[in-house]
């Protein structure tokens, strides 16, 4: 039985930048993957969340999401609407039995997530109700977990603190992760913006010149059970 991977990722396009590369390299090895979307999106743009005047804008970026990820051979993207940037106003309880619904389908063995102290409050929150939700105890299928760094967000904390110490190469996937991208056309920036196409690339760069490596997504082990 081949292993089963879920990413789950605070809003949409988080997954392109945090593990699409390594995600892309598994699924060609013969894991499955799913995504798990948490955050509707878009709403957190504005002084008061207005999903009514949003809705269109939603839907598209919800179709963007779609598409992204079946361009790397995601089997089944699961969305749902929690605050954008608010998630804060939410039981972490509520998040947790989320992810829990979603674990408990899928049963996977791996999970990609967000790094605990990026400066998005929704980031922080995705990586503590993630650990809630697949506390190690017996019968638990996730044996390991994975945190990424979000480009425009992992970054601009203070202090930087992301010290990854997993490094996948990506030098045979970094064009898909880049072709991902592009289909989240609402959501892209123009370089310098580090969530832009030159940005992905620099920093798969820079991440895989600290290993010697072409292109690299780097990850701080949150679980490892051997």
């Amino acid at each position: 039985m081949c292993k089963k991977i879920l990413i789950v990722a605070a809003h949409p396009d988080d997954e392109v930048l945090g593990c699409f590369g390594t995600v892309a390299r598994l699924i060609k090895e013969g894991y499955e993957a799913y995504t798990l979307i948490l955050g509707e999106g878009k709403t957190g743009r504005d002084a008061q969340r207005a999903v009514a005047d949003k809705r269109e804008e939603i839907q598209a970026l919800n179709e963007e999401t779609q598409k992204a990820n079946s361009l790397i051979g995601i089997k089944k993207v699961f969305i749902e609407s929690f605050a954008d940037n608010r998630f804060d106003t939410v039981a972490l309880l509520d998040i947790v039995k989320v992810i829990e619904r979603v674990k408990n389908e899928l049963q996977p063995d791996i999970i990609f997530t967000h790094y605990a102290n990026d400066l998005n409050i929704d980031h922080q929150i995705t990586c503590k109700a993630v650990l809630t939700a697949t506390r190690p105890m017996e019968g638990e299928s996730v044996k390991e977990i994975y945190a990424f760094e979000v480009l425009s967000s992992t970054e601009w904390n203070y202090p930087l603190s992301f010290s990854p110490d997993t490094y996948f190469d990506i030098s045979d996937t970094i064009d898909l992760k880049v072709a991902a991208m592009q289909a989240y056309h609402s959501e892209l920036c123009e370089y310098p913006h580090p969530r832009s196409l030159e940005g992905i690339r620099l920093n798969a760069e820079y991440q895989g010149m600290r290993v010697g490596k072409k292109y690299v997504e780097a990850f701080e082990t949150l679980r490892r059970v051997k």
